[in-house]
């Protein structure tokens, strides 16, 4: 694995990286007690061990920019939409396509999936091959919850305040989703989480993170 964010340069001799791996997150409110980059620290740590498992990968810096709109009206919160991250990645895409077969995004934010579909549209159409790994944790609640401050706990300890964490609005994400999209998770979570994070330990983000991790690198090998 080369890493972009400190090679020098990238040798473009016959064993040249093949597939390059962007971590794409978001910088929006995780509550009182987990950071504003929360998914795009997951998302960098997961990129990091799927491209040091794939041959001739190379890393890219981080994307901490997404489609965060539903979190609008949280102090930190910023956006740059749908319609502008999606280009951004057709962009990236075109331009890596040069030097690169395949580029992987690894997506730590589920707000970015409209955008990550559009981009792969248009890829599709120009024969350019993107593929999407979504850090998703089958059972996880949905934001700030669990399973999130798990995961921080185990890569981040430190940017982690646990003496703030609180639960939040805990039902089902379905019963919540139309009014979120009508009015955003302030309009249902005073706090902005979605579950509880209550009993979360770094042991269980550990054993999410190796099933994830596992599963995203067995279905990349198919490609």
């Amino acid at each position: 694995m080369i890493d972009l964010s400190t090679a020098a340069s990238i040798d473009l001799g016959a064993d040249r990286p093949d597939t390059l791996v962007v971590p794409l997150g978001s910088t929006e409110q995780h509550g009182a007690h987990l950071p504003l980059a929360t998914d795009t620290i997951i998302a960098s740590y997961v990129a990091r061990e799927i491209a040091a498992r794939l041959d001739r990968s190379a890393l890219a810096p981080s994307i901490p920019f997404g489609a965060s709109g539903e979190h609008s009206g949280f102090a930190g919160t910023l956006s740059i939409g749908t319609e502008v991250l999606a280009r951004v990645l057709v962009e990236l895409v075109r331009d890596a396509s040069r030097d690169y077969a395949k580029v992987v995004v690894v997506n730590g934010h589920g707000g970015n999936g409209p955008a990550i579909a559009a981009a792969q549209e248009v890829c599709d159409h120009e024969g350019r091959e993107l593929l999407v790994a979504h850090c998703h944790f089958p059972g996880a609640d949905a934001h700030a919850g669990r399973t999130e401050t798990s995961v921080l706990l185990y890569i981040a300890p430190g940017a982690v305040r646990l003496d703030l964490a609180e639960p939040g609005n805990t039902a089902p994400i379905g019963e919540l989703m139309p009014k979120m999209r009508e009015a955003g998770i302030r309009a249902v979570s005073k706090n902005g989480v979605l579950g509880d994070p209550t009993g979360a330990s770094a042991e269980e983000g550990a054993a999410l993170l190796d099933d994830l991790i596992g599963r995203i690198v067995q279905s990349l090998g198919a490609y």
